[in-house]
């Protein structure tokens, strides 16, 4: 086949024809059954809420605390202006010499499900304990009930309250890494502009995103070539966009704190760490954001897992592909922090 019909073909074919998984991740999608094709809907948006907090119960203080290997607080702080006060779970490693670093985060979850205890186990396991780092995990609140910018001001007085008290935290406000992953790498992007622009917090040394969920227009190669494949698609991810932006979901003027590809302006960031499967919808916005980076003259670290689908990590812990994930994330993590600490 010739001439423009043969290419206009040929380009959907590209389209439509998926990455493979990488087999060990397959296997373990394969193993979720009919959960691994279910799509959000806002019909079923409450049993998928129920069925969310089933599987990431919270962890108890005692448990976080790990037999006195960490100190863990449950912390409740001013929110913005006439909103309500803000929790956030402040853990550090118990026996570490302070000031410390931090890792200011937020839990992915769509932005309508999952909550700040149950990533931590992960976090103080992976990263705190290693790398003497404390964790300060954000519960904001989740849409649709709170849509935008609810959940993001939650973030951002966290964020200010946290480095406005870091003495008595026995932390170092000037040495704050914002991280998230999924919908939570989202709003970290989204603090990290947020917080840039407002200059009214922090510079952070580092941003660490995870997968994360930036653009509400769905429209990118990978959205629509991965659309039915893997556990989150564009069908799913046009439902929690719907209700986190409410109103303004679908506005050409959507402003970038809001869903941070709409940004024209990436310069001025922390140096950013950001991770991908090449297999997920997220993948090419991803893909776009590390450029606009590049191209305002940023400092970005980007990797592409192959065969690594939305969320692999969790589904998938002891995987070969999780492994070398996990392992290149605390590599950044470690660089960021020593170069912190030479200045």
């Amino acid at each position: 086949m010739t001439g423009r019909r043969g290419a206009l073909a040929s380009k959907a074919i590209a389209v439509r024809t998926a990455p493979p998984f990488d087999a060990e991740l397959g296997a373990a999608l394969t193993a979720l059954g009919d959960l691994s094709g279910e799509r959000l809907t806002p019909e079923n948006l409450a049993a998928q809420r129920q069925r969310d907090a089933a599987s990431r119960p919270l962890p108890t203080a005692a448990e976080l605390r790990a037999d006195g290997r960490f100190a863990v607080e449950e912390l409740s702080v001013p929110g913005a202006e006439g909103g309500p006060d803000v929790t956030l779970v402040y853990a550090r490693p118990a026996d570490a010499a302070r000031p410390l670093p931090v890792l200011y985060y937020m839990h992915g979850g769509g932005m309508i499900t999952g909550n700040a205890w149950s990533v931590l186990p992960k976090i103080l396991r992976d990263w705190s304990a290693p790398l003497g780092l404390a964790v300060v995990s954000v519960e904001y609140r989740l849409a649709p009930e709170t849509p935008y910018p609810g959940p993001l001001e939650d973030c951002h007085a966290g964020l200010l309250w946290t480095v406005g008290h870091a003495d008595e935290l026995g932390i170092d406000g000037e040495r704050v890494i914002i991280g998230g992953k999924s919908a939570g790498g989202g709003l970290a992007a989204a603090l990290a502009l947020l917080n840039r622009d407002r200059g009214d917090g922090p510079t952070p040394i580092g941003q660490l995103l995870q997968c994360p969920m930036l653009d509400d227009r769905l429209d990118t190669p990978s959205a629509h070539q991965m659309a039915g494949i893997g556990l989150w698609d564009r069908s799913s991810a046009a439902v929690a966009w719907q209700a986190y932006l409410g109103d303004q979901y679908g506005a050409p003027d959507l402003p970038p704190y809001a869903a941070p590809a709409r940004a024209t302006d990436l310069s001025g960031l922390p140096p950013t760490y950001i991770d991908v499967g090449s297999a997920e919808t997220f993948r090419d916005e991803n893909v776009a954001y590390a450029h606009a980076i590049w191209r305002a003259g940023g400092d970005a670290e980007f990797h592409v897992w192959p065969g690594a689908f939305h969320g692999f990590d969790s589904v998938a812990p002891t995987a070969a592909l999780t492994r070398e994930a996990r392992h290149a994330r605390t590599q950044w993590l470690s660089r960021i922090l020593g170069h912190s600490r030479r200045e």
